[in-house]
């Protein structure tokens, strides 16, 4: 492994002539740049991203739709999960998701955020019953369905995060849909031990998930991963979580976007003693994310749980604000306010940079035909311009 020297970050960035750093380099970057070189690092993501993505920086109008909050799994963070009797569980009717998505066209918005329970028919009879008065034995059963119907019936683009998949799942969702995604979180299975964050999380085993990603990739559909930071993981498995991801992507070419989220305490969550991580941590992560995936990945950090800090997130190498509602809440933050487009898109031009709409397949994927499938191909193809950015008016 390299050794910290003065001047490290510039001496990796130089003898790395843009190409992205090796895995010794980053778990050195990350671990071993003093509070003055992350400032460096910044700057060597912030010019590797320049030289790929210009001054654009992306957003998607979306709505959020929770179709069901009732979930197998109990994270240690998470308080979007629901036991079918606790106050607050529900899951959604097809008429209120149609309603959902029909407000949000109305306000321009065109994608449709699809985020629910894992797997929970699996561990709760009610589910079951109430799936079965739906016309459907599983929620992925159910989801679909909702997928087809707002795509069908609505302006929007769905994108569903429905969490572990098998390849056949993936299939069937695919042609209702514009991309899909699943958070890989943590590489490391040692979350997974008595007292870590995933340790009643059976759906959160990183085999599992790497294996939901990778067939994402030979279905060819468009995916967005990402790590979750600050829940007990250590830098390098930080470093091994994002190398994870860019081998998957090398292989099959298929991860449109990674997402660099930080963990916030919330007061009614088992890790509610748990220190967040700093903006300069999540800074120096980005920043590391960058360099390891080079100039072309999108790379994003949620605005509203970092609010304020736009300029500052920028400058750490990223190129995307996710997708920001004018009408739903954040169901999974909800404590976290969106920004308003508009007050974003002044922070935004005041770093430099020119904010643009995307869909929720980013243009890179909009006019591949390899990565969509009757009918959403035929939808995106209506709703992107001829660089695969977002139709406006």
């Amino acid at each position: 492994m390299p050794q910290a020297s003065e001047g490290l970050v510039n001496r990796i960035a130089e003898t790395s002539c843009g190409e992205p750093i090796t895995r010794p380099e980053a778990y050195l970057l990350i671990e071993e740049a003093r509070e003055e070189e992350i400032g460096d690092s910044m700057r060597a993501a912030s010019r590797l991203r320049d030289r790929s993505k210009g001054n654009t920086v992306t957003f998607s109008k979306k709505v959020f739709i929770p179709l069901t909050n009732i979930c197998r799994d109990r994270c240690g963070y998470c308080t979007f999960r629901k036991d079918p009797a606790e106050p607050g569980a529900h899951t959604m009717t097809p008429d209120e998701v149609i309603a959902v998505a029909e407000a949000g066209g109305r306000l321009g918005c065109k994608e449709a955020l699809f985020s629910l329970g894992d797997k929970p028919e699996a561990a709760f009879p009610e589910v079951r019953d109430e799936l079965r008065k739906l016309g459907h034995q599983t929620t992925l059963g159910y989801l679909k369905e909702m997928c087809r119907r707002v795509l069908l019936e609505t302006p929007l683009l769905p994108h569903s995060n429905p969490g572990q998949m098998r390849r056949k799942d993936l299939e069937e969702l695919r042609p209702f849909n514009a991309s899909m995604g699943l958070m890989l979180e943590c590489v490391s299975d040692r979350l997974m031990a008595p007292g870590g964050s995933h340790e009643l999380a059976p759906d959160k085993h990183p085999r599992l998930r790497l294996r939901t990603i990778e067939e994402a990739g030979r279905a060819g559909i468009p995916f967005t991963t990402g790590i979750l930071i600050g829940i007990g993981e250590t830098l390098v498995e930080r470093v091994d979580s994002l190398f994870a991801i860019r081998d998957l992507h090398q292989r099959y070419g298929h991860i449109q976007e990674v997402i660099i989220q930080n963990f916030r305490v919330k007061s009614t969550i088992p890790m509610r003693d748990q220190a967040e991580p700093s903006l300069l941590d999540l800074a120096r992560t980005v920043a590391v994310a960058r360099l390891i995936f080079g100039g072309e990945m999108n790379i994003q950090v949620p605005p509203n749980l970092s609010p304020g800090d736009y300029p500052f997130l920028l400058g750490a190498g990223i190129n995307d604000w996710g997708g920001i509602s004018p009408l739903t809440i954040d169901h999974i933050n909800p404590e976290a306010p969106w920004p308003h487009i508009e007050r974003l898109r002044e922070k935004t031009a005041g770093a430099g940079f020119v904010l643009r709409e995307r869909l929720a397949v980013y243009p890179e994927f909009a006019r591949r035909d390899e990565f969509s499938s009757e009918p959403a191909r035929e939808r995106v193809n209506s709703m992107c311009d001829e660089e695969g950015y977002a139709r406006t008016q």
